[in-house]
């Protein structure tokens, strides 16, 4: 797809962002930030949230038109600070969306991206609606809650104002992300009978999959203090994050996009290696060290990995994953050992305060998009799985404590029914409970090896509490 050509004032293109959080005004929001700075400032951000839980963000950012400060800060403790001017509207939230879907509907709106987290796409492991999922349930009665919702929406108001093309990106760590949302939207819709809507969809529309990376924390309450010690500006919404960043797009847009090459996104056929790589070595293994670290009582992320056996943990897992993701079949492109280490580094960064209670939430969608596939992998090649299968056996002793009340902050995750999640912990064998639970098995589900591989690395687990 060709690339906008850069300009300023007249013929301005839009993107139309749903989900402002920390994630996308560090990664996002400041490579088109860049991108204007060099003189491209024919696109822009229009952003809002489908929930009411950002709102008091999106007050403070409309309050500064949009404009906020990013701290970002290196493993050796550099600090850098730079005001962001990417976003020319906040939308504050509305639950009719009546303004994103004006925004969406505008013929020079061109890209739809959105983030709204591995849960908020309600797939389950063959990639179908989960539609026990209330949310989902609502939206399929015409409701405008998830992303289907919302988006058949905006996307029914601009047919209606003559079916411009857009491109609707993902950026959320979801595997093949944009083949997967795609075809939630589409069985969402089919499931509504839009299918006017669906076969537009379909022809008007591209969904190209993308790998986004960047370690942001929530904002620490110190931060404000920072930037105004540092900038002299009164931020009320700043954000920080490390400074690490990737992003990696397949070039697939219906409608133009920025030239987003100029400030190092990648723009490529196929995301496939970098978002294995990324999705296996990187995600699973933050929550790896996450779940272990507060099974230790410990709060950061750079505290785990200064315990050698949390550190071992990771390593373990990761050895076992390496040789998936490069075979003499499909080798992989990416330098896996350095890439691995250059991961750990970043984990160990003591200045980013990434809290475990953060990474550790949503176990019920990481179990099976980061490790069954592993598991999986290695079951039909007859390879062991001990490593791996500390991970569902970590995540299942921090259910075990989140169960009986004892972890010291909430746990939140977007897949889980609690009361069907108590049930199952309170049965006579919870972990048997836990090896068959079909919400995280998906093609493993009364597999006896992974049974057997779990019960093992559970009373590893035990010892390694107890240590």
């Amino acid at each position: 797809m060709a690339v906008e050509p850069a300009s300023g004032g007249a013929g301005s293109r839009t993107i139309l962002h749903l989900g402002l959080g920390s994630f996308h005004r560090a990664h996002q929001a400041l490579y088109l930030h860049q991108l204007r700075a060099s003189g491209e400032e024919r696109w822009s951000i229009t952003g809002g949230s489908l929930r009411d839980d950002l709102a008091p963000t999106l007050d403070a950012l409309a309050l500064q038109g949009g404009r906020y400060t990013l701290e970002t800060v290196s493993p050796q403790g550099e600090r850098r600070y730079e005001w962001v001017e990417s976003i020319a509207e906040v939308v504050r939230f509305d639950p009719t969306l009546a303004r994103l879907i004006e925004v969406g509907s505008d013929p020079a709106t061109a890209i739809v991206s959105f983030t709204v987290t591995e849960a908020g796409y309600y797939l389950d492991a063959k990639n179908r609606l989960d539609l026990a999922s209330p949310d989902l349930a609502a939206d399929l009665a015409g409701g405008r809650r998830t992303i289907y919702g919302a988006l058949a929406a905006i996307l029914a108001a601009r047919v209606a104002k003559g079916g411009a093309p857009v491109t609707l990106l993902n950026c959320d760590n979801l595997r093949s992300n944009g083949v997967r949302f795609r075809a939630g939207l589409l069985e969402f819709l089919e499931r509504r009978g839009e299918q006017a809507l669906r076969d537009w969809v379909v022809a008007a529309t591209t969904s190209p999959s993308a790998m986004v990376d960047r370690i942001t924390p929530r904002p620490p309450p110190d931060l404000v203090a920072r930037v105004r010690a540092a900038t002299g500006r009164a931020d009320a919404a700043p954000v920080m994050a490390e400074s690490f960043i990737q992003w990696v797009i397949e070039d697939d847009f219906a409608a133009g996009r920025p030239a987003w090459e100029s400030v190092g996104v990648e723009m490529v056929a196929s995301v496939h290696a970098h978002e294995e790589a990324k999705i296996r070595v990187l995600n699973a293994t933050h929550s790896c060290v996450a779940w272990a670290g507060l099974l230790k009582g410990l709060s950061f992320i750079h505290e785990d990995m200064a315990v050698p056996a949390i550190r071992a943990l990771a390593l373990d897992y990761v050895a076992e994953v390496l040789p998936c993701l490069d075979t003499p079949a499909q080798p992989s492109p990416i330098d896996l050992t350095r890439y691995r280490d250059v991961v750990l580094e970043r984990f160990g960064n003591p200045y980013v305060q990434d809290t475990n209670a953060r990474v550790a939430m949503d176990g019920y969608s990481k179990i099976p998009g980061f490790v069954v596939p592993t598991l999986r992998e290695r079951l039909e090649t007859g390879r062991p799985i001990a490593g791996t299968a500390m991970l569902p056996a970590l995540f299942f002793a921090c259910l075990m404590r989140w169960h009986r009340g004892e972890l010291a902050q909430p746990y939140h995750d977007g897949v889980m029914d609690p009361a069907r999640a108590h049930a199952m912990l309170d049965e006579r064998d919870p972990l048997g409970a836990f090896c068959r639970e079909p919400l995280l098995w998906g093609p493993l589900l009364g597999d006896a090896r992974l049974e057997a591989a779990v019960r093992d690395a559970h009373g590893r687990v035990l010892s390694f509490v107890a240590s």
